[in-house]
């Protein structure tokens, strides 16, 4: 004979503590929605500029690192002369910021501005110039019927090399660099391009010329907005609310369910 199921046993709880229950499981849902709200997202730290813009000769260049409409460095490509004697230059010319008296400056070693290899630090540790850093110079001088030439300065002929500087935004320091392209042609004139430029968001932080992004730039996958729960999950934390009896009454409710 088939026997019929027994019915299942039942616990009543108290009122007081299914309210209790249910107001923790409330509130722990919305922590963990919360939490996961107020997590910190890895955003991009280094904001990188890509560019092939020459720099015209007598025509400054207006460099704004991070894009604000305000001019932090101006690169310039100058040339004068006489009748026996001409010269040429290329320069970074370093601005005071708005509303700070800090002066934005470049990374300088032996009087010029310093053409800085790929993967360079540009921090605190830097010796910075603070007045108009020079990058190359050339000099045309005519010798009786023939002219010679005097070239100074690391950038005569510097491909991909890179500028280091320090800005202010809003009052905090910031560092970056700019990438550029120099050569020295016959005539003692120079031909300058700007190819790229970056800089540190975070400030006080180094970067290293070259680099586009650091190690914190990494994507966060948005988690699903539907949270799923497991079913026991809002018993068993209220049971921890409550400590050892609401553990106890918990497993009894689970083995009652269970038919135990």
């Amino acid at each position: 004979m088939k026997r019929s199921p027994r019915p299942r046993r039942t616990v009543e709880l108290p009122k007081s503590l299914h309210q209790r229950l249910n107001m923790y499981a409330l509130a722990a849902g919305a922590a963990g929605v919360s939490a996961i709200a107020l997590a910190p997202r890895a955003d991009a730290k280094i904001i990188y500029t890509k560019t092939n813009t020459p720099i015209p000769v007598c025509k400054p260049y207006s460099l704004d690192l991070n894009h604000d409409g305000t001019t932090d460095f101006t690169i310039s490509n100058c040339v004068n002369g006489m009748s026996s004697i001409g010269w040429a230059w290329v320069g970074v010319d370093t601005v005071y910021a708005p509303r700070t008296s800090q002066l934005n400056e470049v990374v300088w070693h032996s009087g010029f501005a310093a053409d800085l290899p790929p993967n360079a630090p540009v921090w605190k540790n830097r010796t910075f110039g603070e007045y108009y850093p020079v990058m190359a110079a050339c000099t045309l001088r005519q010798d009786r019927s023939s002219y010679r030439t005097t070239n100074r300065g690391p950038w005569r002929d510097a491909q991909s090399r890179y500028l280091g500087l320090k800005f202010s935004i809003a009052g905090q320091t910031h560092y970056g660099w700019a990438r550029l392209n120099v050569k020295l042609n016959k005539k003692c004139n120079f031909v300058v391009t700007l190819t790229g430029y970056a800089y540190e968001t975070i400030p006080s932080k180094l970067i290293f010329t070259g680099h586009t992004k650091g190690p914190d730039d990494i994507g966060v996958e948005e988690p699903d907005a539907a949270l799923t729960i497991p079913t026991s999950e809002p018993a068993t934390l209220g049971a921890l609310a409550l400590g050892a009896p609401g553990l106890s009454i918990w497993r009894r409710k689970e083995l009652a369910l269970q038919g135990e």
